[in-house]
């Protein structure tokens, strides 16, 4: 799929909510339609400029996961094909590749967060204070390291606009009660050590990642949303590796550091991006893919 689509119109389907990158159209009282765009968001905030191809890359990459790690957690792929939720050829167009028809449900009010390395916020907080979201790690890490254990570390879901703020597991426990909390740290925490030793394979470091997961009516755990992305994951080339420094990635972190460089404040309206920016994190996004996917035979 070559076509950009920075926003989805469906004359057919009533318009949910429109995320920082995907479309939610409700199918019926039991399915939604999701929508990966090509927008962009750093930081919290959209950006003016589309990455071509982005949303294809985000839904390969999620049907890919989904698949592997049904054994591990329930997801909220549904057996609804495209052609029945849209049954109009010319307004489906648009959105092959880029969509899947899911299973409605209420997502929980939190991101499950799990690290495997050292970078972004938690670095920031462990220079202040030697802890990653309250979390006291040993003395003497450099920026990238290998955490000594694998770290569940929950966010709020911010509003569109805002940004989302990291709690500590006591938090998380107060928001959705003590059971399903341990249910999301052990298999968020059991999904990426799944998706970190495949990767390796592939020379991938996946360091860090978030998920999404909603209760179904029977109180089953459902991990729904994009699973490892370069959107919701750093992705880190293994062959360049080296601690101390913040890594070459596949993921959004190369449009995170251009706009550190040119001082933007991280509040709306961002900037345009470049052209080179654009052409080369494409490129990181296909990268990604090829890697986990292609070259896996998927």
């Amino acid at each position: 799929m070559t076509e950009t689509l920075f926003e989805s119109t469906l004359e057919s389907l009533p318009l949910i909510s429109r995320g920082k990158v995907r479309d939610n159209y409700a199918v019926d009282d039991d399915h939604l339609l999701i929508v990966a765009s090509d927008r962009l968001s750093a930081f919290d905030v959209v950006l003016p400029t589309p990455i071509p191809g982005k949303g294809a890359v985000l839904t390969a990459l999620s049907y890919f996961w989904f698949a592997r790690t049904g054994g591990i957690v329930a997801n909220h792929l549904s057996d609804m094909s495209l052609e029945d939720a849209v049954p109009d050829a010319a307004e489906r167009a648009p959105l092959v590749g880029r969509s899947m028809v899911v299973r409605r449900l209420e997502p929980l009010p939190i991101e499950a967060i799990v690290r495997g390395y050292i970078e972004g916020s938690g670095w920031k907080e462990y220079q202040r204070g030697g802890t990653v979201c309250g979390i006291a790690l040993p003395e003497g890490l450099r920026r990238a390291d290998k955490l000594p254990e694998t770290l569940f570390t929950p966010s709020t879901k911010a509003e569109m606009g805002a940004h989302d703020e990291n709690i500590s597991y006591d938090r998380a426990v107060d928001l959705i009660g003590a059971d399903v909390a341990a249910r999301v740290r052990d298999a968020a925490i059991a999904v990426y050590q799944h998706a970190r030793d495949y990767a390796a394979g592939r020379g991938i470091i996946v360091a860090d990642t978030k998920f999404e997961f909603a209760l179904d009516g029977d109180g089953e755990l459902v991990l729904i949303d994009e699973v490892l992305t370069p959107d919701s994951s750093r992705f880190w080339p293994a062959e360049s590796y080296a601690p101390g420094h913040s890594p070459e990635s596949f993921d959004k972190q190369f449009v995170r550091d251009h706009l550190e460089r040119i001082g933007w404040n991280k509040q709306p309206p961002a900037p345009e991006l470049p052209p080179d920016i654009v052409a080369r994190t494409a490129e990181k996004y296909r990268e990604a893919r090829r890697r986990l996917i292609d070259e896996a035979g998927a």
